[in-house]
């Protein structure tokens, strides 16, 4: 059978048409099992964020990006959303790369990777925009503080997102009790940070930097510091330093009156025993220092130095001994008397010891080793005792006296 030309060509559009829709499908069952591959991005205010979507596996299918607001940015490789910080970075089947730059807190949010396969799958991106802290303030200092009064201090920061944190040193030696205060502001997307250090002025403290630290994931971790030198007025302080320690007559010294305080103290003020410097000739003053020349016991006393400046004053004492250096000699050199005295005693105990040991000797000097007492208690006398005994002239030699 013969087919007209009309008809013939109607076969081939349907040919054509059957071919494209078979390819349709062959495209959406190679795509069906595959998912866009986004990640969540976090970014500085300011900074730019690049959003990538991915697909391993993609026969000519469309992807496309979208806002928080479900606003196309980009389809494919052609721009719709008219926002020149909006950018194409790369497409390709298998990729729809983007960049925002100038990031504000607004831009913050979920953003949609779209692959338009039949159904549609998506994939989601969390934009997290930090919002960077300002510079810190420290307030609540006037100058000059005085000793004893009680500081407040205040470091304050906006901005943040999220909230900051505030450390305090003094010295670069952290300081712990402080109070803190967070506190969000009027958009709700930023904190105000805010920290007090509560403290009494000292002495110690005067020149002290005290430095308030803001540290934030937005800085890299480069903090931001705000600092304030303080300032403290307080009395004198005042002490005595001695150029002798051992003065004797004839010699001179040196008394030097250190003072510190802040404001400056005035010249210092010297007095002995409660009045005047009674021999100015000797008794030279220049400046904090007092020279006494050629001692001699009249120095002897109290010396007193005082400072004083607009705060108040303070004092301190020195009593000066002079010392004789005959005296000193003969308590330096060998004690004769003490060597004496003890010389003394060993003689008399010596001689103590022997006068007893003669005198023992003396009461032990024999003994008798005689009869005569044997029948002594029966006999008159001791002529008697003696005949009667035993032996008699026979054994007469035993009468005779033996010495130990």
């Amino acid at each position: 059978m013969r087919l007209k030309p009309g008809a013939l060509l109607r076969f081939y559009s349907l040919c054509g048409i059957l071919v494209q829709v078979a390819a349709t499908k062959n495209k959406a069952r190679g795509s069906q099992g595959q998912f866009p591959l986004t990640q969540n991005v976090t970014v500085v205010e300011g900074g730019t964020a690049n959003l990538t979507c991915r697909v391993d596996q993609n026969d000519n299918t469309s992807l496309q990006w979208s806002n928080p607001a479900q606003q196309t940015l980009y389809f494919d490789d052609k721009k719709a959303l008219r926002d020149n910080r909006i950018e194409l970075v790369r497409a390709s089947w298998h990729e729809l790369s983007i960049s925002v730059s100038d990031v504000s807190l607004s831009d913050e949010g979920q953003y949609t990777c779209s692959l338009f396969t039949m159904p549609v799958k998506t994939s989601k991106a969390f934009l997290t925009v930090l919002g960077v802290p300002e510079k810190p303030q420290i307030t609540g200092f006037t100058s000059p503080v005085m000793e004893g009064e009680r500081m407040q201090l205040t470091c304050k920061t906006s901005g943040s997102k999220p909230a900051a944190d505030i450390r305090w040193f003094k010295n670069d030696k952290e300081v712990k009790d402080v109070k803190y205060l967070k506190e969000e502001d009027a958009t709700r997307k930023t904190f105000t940070v805010s920290s007090t250090l509560d403290f009494l002025a000292d002495r110690s403290d005067d020149g002290a930097v005290v430095s308030c630290r803001v540290d934030h994931e937005s800085l890299n971790s480069t903090p931001q510091i705000a600092m304030q030198v303080l300032e403290i007025h307080y009395t004198p302080l005042v002490k005595i330093i001695s150029s002798n320690s051992w003065p004797e007559e004839g010699q001179s010294i040196i008394l030097t009156c250190e003072s510190k305080g802040k404001p400056v103290p005035e010249p210092v003020l010297w007095t002995k025993d409660g009045g005047e410097l009674p021999d100015p000739e000797r008794m030279v003053v220049n400046g904090r220092v007092l020279s006494i020349s050629f001692l001699n016991k009249t120095d002897n006393g109290t010396y007193r130095c005082e400072a004083k400046n607009p705060i108040g004053r303070n004092s301190t004492e020195y009593v000066l001994i002079v010392h004789d250096p005959n005296a000193l000699a003969g308590q330096t050199g060998p004690d004769h008397a003490l060597i004496g005295g003890i010389v003394a005693v060993v003689v008399f105990v010596t001689l103590c010891s022997i006068i007893l040991l003669g005198r023992y000797l003396a009461r032990h000097k024999g003994t008798y080793l005689t009869n005569e007492a044997k029948g002594a208690e029966d006999a008159p006398d001791a002529d008697t005792a003696i005949i009667n005994a035993e032996g008699s002239q026979v054994n007469a030699e035993e009468k005779k006296e033996y010495f130990i």
